[in-house]
């Protein structure tokens, strides 16, 4: 077959020209899962048509449609045509990173976190949010859809620091009302983690948070102008996007940077407060003997 005779070039430098080509554009699961398949059968799926690309895949016909759209063609015919012109052309690309797909991932992501080392050089805004944030009773967290786990993780230890730490991980009417109740009994901040795909549901409940009078600060990975609209500070963290899902290491760091920034801003209270939970998870026996 096709594809096992190419996965042994998986890293040619063909290969990676197809890779910046779909990396450039933020795609659906359905969609890089065809960019998968393209990118490891470079010398086979420019030539299928749409409806034999999308049995290939095992995806409708309609979702290569979708993704030749979403990569900026009018037509499927026109990214193809484009597709036919790399692979016949053999031009060559830089440096790849160079071990099988999974290698490619983790590359990728290194990356990410190298350009999130590189932001924090100064690291004023990140010591300001998190004063702000520490500052903030009640503190509201807010993540929907896919950003909901990292909101979970941020918010399980931020109860431990923080004495009012509401999560909001469920879209719905209630969102209004929990950022409502929040605002009454004297919240100023909200923390929003808004990772693609960035759900219309939590950009308008930041605009609502707005309205009440919160400020917004947004981790996210690269900001729509909604986004920075709406918000009073944005810290970046770029997702993975060589899998089929992306990958979120660099946010689930930032995310325990801004606890550390948090706890920096208020180190009486947050010593207290994890001395206290230590002595009830020792008189309690939650953890095992280590």
């Amino acid at each position: 077959m096709a594809e096992e005779s190419t996965k042994h070039e998986a890293n040619s430098p063909m290969q990676e020209r197809l890779s910046i080509l779909f990396n450039r554009h933020r795609l659906s699961p359905t969609q890089r899962r065809l960019a998968r398949y393209i990118i490891d059968n470079p010398h086979e799926a420019p030539f299928l048509s749409s409806v034999e690309l999308s049995g290939r895949v095992g995806v409708s016909q309609p979702s290569v449609i979708r993704l030749s759209s979403a990569l900026g063609y009018a037509r499927y015919g026109d990214l193809q045509k484009d597709l036919r012109e790399l692979v016949l052309s053999g031009a060559e690309t830089g440096d790849s990173d160079g071990g099988n797909k999974f290698q490619s991932a983790v590359a990728a992501e290194i990356r990410n976190l190298k350009a999130l080392e590189e932001s924090l050089a100064d690291p004023t805004v990140v010591s300001e949010m998190g004063r702000n944030l520490a500052a903030s009773e009640p503190l509201c967290v807010m993540g929907l859809r896919v950003s909901a786990p990292l909101t979970e993780y941020f918010g399980y230890f931020a109860k431990k620091i923080h004495p009012d730490v509401r999560l909001i991980t469920k879209g719905g009417s209630t969102v209004a009302d929990q950022l409502s109740h929040a605002r009454q009994s004297g919240g100023e901040w909200v923390l929003c983690f808004l990772l693609p795909r960035h759900p219309r549901e939590t950009i308008e409940a930041m605009e609502y948070a707005k309205s009440l009078g919160l400020r917004v600060a947004t981790v996210t990975d690269r900001a729509p102008k909604a986004v920075s609209e709406v918000s009073d500070i944005v810290l970046s963290a770029d997702v993975g996007t060589r899998l089929v899902f992306d990958s979120q290491a660099a946010a689930m760091v930032l995310a325990g940077i801004l606890l550390e920034a948090i706890s920096d801003a208020s180190p009486a209270r947050t010593q207290s407060r994890l001395e206290d939970f230590e002595e009830r998870a020792a008189d309690l026996g939650w953890f095992a003997a280590e």
